[in-house]
């Protein structure tokens, strides 16, 4: 039941990571036995000081806010760590009675039992974390600014008027003389700062550029030639794979972003269902629209493209949206 890397080691424990406290539940690997229940400080001088020297055991955590640097720490200090999928270990997260004890207790005995069971994820490297960071920022400002706009355009409507069809960058130039008198005053400054908006939205993109050519040349030139395919969603689809030789497959990666059919067989039923979803939702977004540019009206002659027409003439009318 339990691998050789297990038996080697004398104790496996759970860790329920919370933003100011975390709980440990450590086991007794031959007899299942509970060794120590405690509560530290979520920070990196305190789980240091606890688990620096101590002796190497296994210890299972969750995916969340802090799990990237609380696993940099383990690791650090000579311990196996197993990074948990929570939207798989639905023993822990469907759970309806659900506490920091345990949490970690169930981590801990999953762990101890079959680590498979945790549908263990690795998490990516600190530089990688880094620049992902720069993808989230410009895609906060960018939601931001997409929610000021839809206020703006609803405000207006509610007065009986509409505003001038334009793209979200040209938004505050084109609208700022079509308010209406009566709204010059609460819109005015919600339209400048949607103007300010994508200043720093274009900034943003600025900097993901030369992060792609400083840090990533010859990963983004290769994915550049993809017409369609842009700075931003080449670096996000670098950042996310990470390391490609982590699947066997190409087809592989597909399946871990979430964009092939879903499954739900059991017995002579097997329905066809739409893509899992499952895996990077900005990521797989970037990836359908640069799909979409590809396959309309303004994507060039490829072999791509025609890949992607053979695949809608054999799927109907539809198939574009399905098989995207």
């Amino acid at each position: 039941m339990d691998d050789g890397s297990t038996q080697q080691m004398k104790m496996t424990a759970g860790l329920d990571i919370g933003d100011k406290y975390s709980y440990l539940y450590v086991l007794d690997n031959q007899s299942g036995e509970m060794i120590e229940e405690s509560r530290l400080r979520t920070t990196p001088d305190d789980l240091r000081r606890r688990f620096d020297s101590e002796q190497k055991m296994k210890i299972a955590i969750e995916v969340g806010t802090h799990s990237n640097w609380v696993n940099r720490i383990l690791k650090e200090c000579a311990h196996e760590v197993l990074v948990a999928n929570p939207r798989k270990t639905r023993l822990i997260y469907g759970d309806k009675h659900k506490t920091d004890k345990l949490d970690a207790q169930k981590l801990a005995r999953l762990a101890r039992v079959d680590p498979e069971l945790l549908y263990p994820i690795e998490h990516r490297g600190e530089q990688s974390q880094t620049h992902l960071a720069l993808i989230h920022s410009r895609d906060a400002l960018v939601r931001s600014r997409t929610q000021l706009i839809n206020h703006v355009r609803g405000t207006v409507k509610s007065f009986g008027a509409r505003l001038p069809k334009c793209s979200a960058e040209s938004f505050h130039k084109k609208v700022a003389d079509a308010l209406p008198s009566e709204l010059a005053e609460a819109l005015e400054d919600v339209v400048k700062t949607i103007g300010s908006l994508t200043v720093k939205i274009r900034d943003y993109e600025g900097r993901i550029e030369r992060v792609c050519k400083k840090s990533y040349p010859q990963e983004t030139a290769l994915l550049q030639q993809v017409a369609g395919v842009g700075a931003l969603t080449l670096l996000t689809f670098v950042l996310t794979l990470e390391d490609p030789d982590r699947f066997e497959k190409s087809r592989a990666v597909g399946a871990y972003l979430g964009l092939v059919p879903a499954k739900d067989q059991s017995g002579d039923q097997d329905p066809g269902k739409g893509i899992s979803g499952e895996g990077d939702e900005m990521l797989r977004r970037l990836l359908v629209s640069s799909a979409h540019y590809i396959l309309g009206p303004f994507g060039p002659d490829s072999d791509l493209r025609r890949h992607g027409e053979k695949i809608a003439v054999r799927g109907g009318k539809n198939a574009k949206k399905r098989e995207l």
